[in-house]
């Protein structure tokens, strides 16, 4: 019990601390952190990835998307196992996940209505967001690459075969 609150409150801290610090829009741990947090530690730990959030979104504020935002997390931490073989298969699923991640909120951002319920809006929807979508992929190579170097790290230093190779 002691070393799961030690974990979900390293979860947050690395999830607070993106979110919180001023960053370029959607430059955060986010996707890297939704999918490597149950490639490396489970599933089981996807609840605690999930109050994360939301304890975040308490503090940052709601927003009409929330719903799409979480899903597309709880999505991406559902398909990690399937990519956590090797190192270009995590790197490949976290690039899924901001796909992934894209995909979701930019549909729930069109439900919203700001670009009109037709398919124009749905595309206006999606072409609007790139800029975005530019700033999520970069950000989250760059978590990617700090968690793994991490692991590498604590694998050499503590002798913990965390990744699957």
């Amino acid at each position: 019990m002691k070393k799961d609150l030690k974990i979900f409150f390293g979860i947050f801290l690395a999830l607070a601390a993106s979110r919180f610090i001023p960053h370029p829009p959607n430059f955060t741990s986010l996707i890297a952190l939704s999918f490597y947090v149950p490639a490396i530690l489970g599933k089981r730990y996807l609840p605690a990835l999930l109050v994360s959030f939301v304890i975040t979104d308490l503090i940052i504020g709601f927003h009409g998307t929330v719903l799409f935002t979480w899903g597309s997390v709880l999505i991406i931490g559902l398909l990690a196992n399937n990519f956590s073989n090797s190192l270009i298969k995590r790197i490949s699923g976290c690039l899924l996940g901001a796909c992934l991640f894209f995909i979701v909120t930019n549909f729930g951002v069109w439900t919203l209505g700001s670009y009109g319920y037709s398919i124009n809006g749905l595309f206006t929807s999606y072409f609007m967001a790139i800029p975005f979508f530019g700033y999520s992929l970069i950000s989250t190579l760059v978590f990617a690459f700090l968690i793994e170097a991490s692991c590498q790290l604590c694998i050499k230093r503590f002798n913990l075969n965390i990744l699957k190779n």
